[in-house]
């Protein structure tokens, strides 16, 4: 995690064309001010969070261990020798 300190107008600029701006700063609270094309979505993390969770309580019983069964599947898999390495992508 890459922690900065910004003043109030200051800014943090992500790739080309993601802006967040320091708008004002009240004791705890900060405002922020975020640019960025109508193709990115940006949502707070409470909410994001609350999505997941309702998600989550709508799935059955069955679905969240096929799931389950699912990740444990993809994550214990043998790595396929002929398979290109992620990490020499460009």
């Amino acid at each position: 995690m890459l922690v900065l300190t910004r003043k109030v107008g200051q800014q943090i600029v992500i790739g080309h064309d993601i802006a967040i701006t320091v708008i004002e700063v009240d004791g705890e609270r900060v405002r922020l001010g975020i640019e960025a094309p109508e193709t990115v979505r940006v949502l707070r993390g409470e909410l994001l969070q609350e999505v997941a969770a309702a998600n989550g309580a709508a799935v059955s019983p069955q679905e969240q261990l096929l799931a389950r069964l699912l990740r444990h599947l993809v994550a214990t898999a043998p790595h396929d020798p002929r398979a290109p390495d992620p990490a020499e992508s460009p």
